[in-house]
């Protein structure tokens, strides 16, 4: 397929390459400089959004939020100008489902189909070609570049509707930072107890609490490993989609909307670029107790 990709960060990166790895022709645009790796592998620089996808069948955008998503479709030069009946837009970012809506109706206007398909797995999926893919858009349009999303994701599936994929990853995201904070407490609980929190996260997972978080996450808050991965304010952003739509729908969230305060706290501590999983050293924060470090006392007896 001819692709345009948008965005060419920590993830749009990578995931442009597996697809110049499946022999696709792609045009990449970024506000910042064309990676060389990419351009060396046959990327082909564009001139603008407009541009990347007036040369392209189906145009892919992977940016940070939704003003991002917003000016890179309908702004100066931007997707929309260069759209055609027939083409398909993909946006993989993590925006507001609302939003969505709106966006798909205005590409859907020129005559092309949207998709919304953000994805979960972090820059570690995305370099891996593991991401989980959840789309929402018409299945005709997602049939037609299933083999794209293969390429990039091993778990995809078409959710629903417009929104509904973005609606699917702000579940997750909500599911993502509970359970990182109930990792944190569990070892820094077992930390502070006198407990050798390696083996401890060693035990669990072996046992019902065993979530790749605990694998994964775990293993960072005890060898103190806190490169994004996923960055605190990415988070951040993510959560909000949630508590605004939770009270778009007068719904309660209290444990989301705590963990929203954990990220705050980091992110005033200058830790917005902290891997996420480093809301732990708020815990420890308010412990006084480091995960891994032995307790000032003996411990619980």
């Amino acid at each position: 397929m001819k692709i345009a990709f948008i965005g060419l960060g920590i993830m749009g990166r990578p995931m442009a390459g597996h697809l110049l790895d499946a022999g696709h022709e792609l045009w990449a645009f970024d506000i910042a400089a064309l990676p060389a790796d990419l351009l060396e592998r046959g990327a082909k620089p564009a001139a603008s959004a407009e541009d990347a996808a007036r040369r392209a069948d189906v145009v892919i955008v992977m940016v940070p939020d939704t003003p991002h998503v917003e000016t890179a479709l309908f702004g100066p030069n931007g997707v929309a100008a260069g759209l055609s009946p027939g083409k398909i837009v993909i946006d993989m970012s993590s925006i507001s489902p609302l939003a969505t809506k709106g966006f798909a109706a205005r590409v859907n206007r020129l005559g092309c189909d949207y998709l919304d398909a953000p994805v979960s797995g972090g820059e570690v999926g995305a370099r891996a070609a593991s991401l989980t893919i959840m789309v929402g858009g018409p299945q005709a349009a997602f049939d037609t570049v299933r083999p794209l999303f293969e390429r990039l994701g091993k778990n995809v599936t078409l959710v629903g509707g417009n929104g509904d994929g973005q609606t699917t990853k702000v579940a997750n995201q909500i599911i993502v930072a509970l359970t990182i904070e109930a990792v944190g407490e569990a070892l820094l609980f077992a930390s502070k107890a006198g407990a050798d929190a390696a083996r401890v996260r060693q035990a669990l997972m072996g046992g019902f609490a065993a979530s790749r978080i605990l694998e994964l996450h775990g293993e960072r808050m005890i060898e103190r490993k806190f490169d994004p991965g996923f960055r605190i304010e990415l988070h951040q952003k993510d959560l909000n989609l949630a508590l605004e739509g939770a009270r778009a729908l007068q719904i309660t969230l209290p444990n989301t909307a705590t963990c929203q305060q954990l990220f705050n706290a980091a992110a005033a501590r200058g830790g917005g670029a902290w891997d996420h999983s480093a809301m732990v050293r708020v815990l420890e924060l308010l412990a006084n107790h480091e995960v891994g470090q032995p307790p000032a006392g003996c411990g619980l007896s």
